[in-house]
């Protein structure tokens, strides 16, 4: 290194500039990402600077009291080689000292991340095409309105490893630009929710839980059909048979993988009614 690396937490501008190198890594984030990030911990997005000139970035994002998840860690290609990353990673883990800590790795990245003493759980797998779905006649599916929202954010928590109400009502606004979501309600009770949101190219299905494969089938035609004949995506976990089933029975393609990886005690998670995860940023 030639210059001292100041590190600062994100503004809002931060986090865009932040969302254009992950765009620039092909990382395809929404075009409204940034509101609900930031809603998930605002004090967990870091930028590391060089005499005022941006140089690298990471999240830490602290769920409840002993969950953190770390993603958006880029150093910029011109600055690379100087250890500019190591020290916001650094930044990171002292941020999320004490808590289990996950994160999605590409594959290539997984001995690196296990050499500081993460361990990986289980792949997701992205697939890809284009939407062939036709929007189902089902009065048990519904918009995912203001009304039900506490109770997704109930259904919601088996799912993940900690409380992320501040997130999901932010994700899940019916205001929100460019993500709209839906429920499937059977008999007075919450069986699935999925949302679908518009990204620099296409649009991602995240995330989509749901009781049985039928209510997945029927949500994901309901989200999918949206935007028939467009490009979606689908971050499928690998571990769960009938989420890969779906992804192939409306020919989406496997496109790359990642390892969803943990440093400390591993959660246990409902990935059997998991079929498609959130987001690789955030968990």
């Amino acid at each position: 290194m030639t210059q001292r690396l100041a590190i600062r937490r994100m503004k809002p501008a931060d986090l865009e500039r932040a969302l254009d190198w992950a765009a620039d890594e092909g990382w395809n984030p929404g075009v409204d990402d940034g509101t609900p990030f930031l809603a998930s911990d605002p004090e967990g997005f870091f930028v590391g600077e060089c005499e005022g000139t941006p140089v690298s970035c990471i999240s830490a994002v602290r769920y409840g009291e002993g969950y953190g998840f770390i993603g958006f860690y880029i150093c910029h290609p011109d600055w690379r080689g100087k250890g500019y990353g190591k020290l916001i990673w650094d930044h990171a883990m002292a941020y999320l000292e004490g808590r289990t800590i996950g994160l999605d790795a590409v594959l290539a990245q997984e001995a690196t991340y296990r050499s500081s003493g993460f361990e990986s759980d289980y792949h997701t797998i992205r697939h890809g095409g284009l939407s062939l779905a036709e929007q189902p006649s089902d009065p048990r599916v519904a918009m995912l309105g203001q009304g039900i929202l506490p109770t997704v954010l109930t259904y919601d928590r088996p799912f993940v490893p900690a409380v992320r109400d501040a997130f999901l009502t932010s994700w899940c606004s019916p205001m929100a630009k460019g993500r709209r979501g839906f429920v499937f309600v059977e008999n007075g009770e919450l069986r699935g929710y999925g949302v679908i949101r518009q990204c620099r190219e296409g649009f991602k299905i995240g995330p989509l839980f749901a009781d049985t494969s039928e209510v997945a089938d029927t949500l994901f035609r309901a989200l999918a059909g949206q935007v028939r004949g467009q490009m979606v995506w689908l971050d499928v976990p690998e571990r769960n048979a009938a989420a890969m089933a779906l992804a192939e029975t409306y020919e989406l393609s496997p496109e790359f993988e990642t390892a969803r990886m943990y440093h400390g005690e591993k959660p246990v998670l409902d990935l059997a009614r998991t079929y498609g995860i959130t987001t690789l940023e955030l968990g």
